[in-house]
């Protein structure tokens, strides 16, 4: 997935009120953006961090500038969660996340409940998939963990997909890693107990678990390859 050309780099001054951040650019000019972030972005919400931003040409918007991706520790972190289904469509489309054998057809935004939606539902040769797609920004000591911060919704489209999967339907659920750094994944225990029990409770009832990380760059970010997910959480014993 290409960037928008207009983005420009800069240093980050502070992220605050979920959805907004102060960015310093090098004339000197401080502005803020739009962070189109609803988590916690632990270790990767740091002042002084290197940043890239991008400019919507909407003449709506009250602040025209985007947080696209930070770049902690020399690596580039994508923050910017509306792209991911975007980044996973395209990944499903070109063969790189081939899980789910041949594809006929990708409905996004699929109605399954009151009020909740699914990201995909994906038409295959063996049948329906609902599929719900997660942005993962945090990794520590090279695992990737998801949520950064407490999420009832997460574990909301848990049981939805559970539910489906014991309809007969295909069910899965697939963590995209937006940084190079994270070689396995899985649920952060310590940030949310709740959606980490709610993980190994829905892999036991049929739900599949996947993670894939991207390649992030100031030009592009593009899915690479999969890696481990580990329902029941991560340990030097699953090496």
């Amino acid at each position: 997935m290409l960037l928008p050309t207009n983005c420009q780099t800069g240093t980050l001054l502070r992220r605050y009120k979920r959805f907004l951040a102060d960015v310093l650019l090098a004339d000197g000019q401080a502005l803020t953006v739009h962070c189109p972030n609803s988590g916690s972005m632990r270790g990767c919400s740091t002042p002084g961090s290197p940043v890239l931003i991008s400019r919507s040409d909407s003449l709506r918007r009250k602040y025209p500038w985007t947080l696209e991706m930070v770049q902690e520790n020399g690596v580039w972190i994508g923050v910017h969660t509306g792209r991911t289904n975007y980044l996973v469509r395209e990944a499903l489309e070109n063969g790189v996340i081939d899980d789910f054998g041949a594809l006929r057809s990708i409905t996004p935004e699929v109605k399954v409940a009151a009020g909740s939606r699914l990201d995909f539902r994906l038409e295959t040769e063996a049948g329906t998939v609902y599929l719900e797609v997660k942005n993962c920004s945090l990794a520590e000591n090279k695992v990737a963990l998801f949520p950064d911060a407490v999420t009832d919704r997460g574990a909301k489209h848990l049981r939805h997909l559970a539910q489906l999967a014991a309809s007969g339907c295909g069910a899965a659920t697939l963590f995209c890693v937006q940084r190079s750094d994270a070689a396995h994944c899985a649920p952060a225990a310590a940030i949310d107990p709740v959606y980490a029990d709610t993980v190994a409770w829905a892999a036991g009832r049929g739900v599949r678990f996947l993670a894939y990380w991207a390649e992030v760059c100031p030009q592009a970010v593009t899915i690479r390859e999969k890696i481990p997910f580990y329902p029941t959480g991560y340990s030097t014993d699953c090496l």
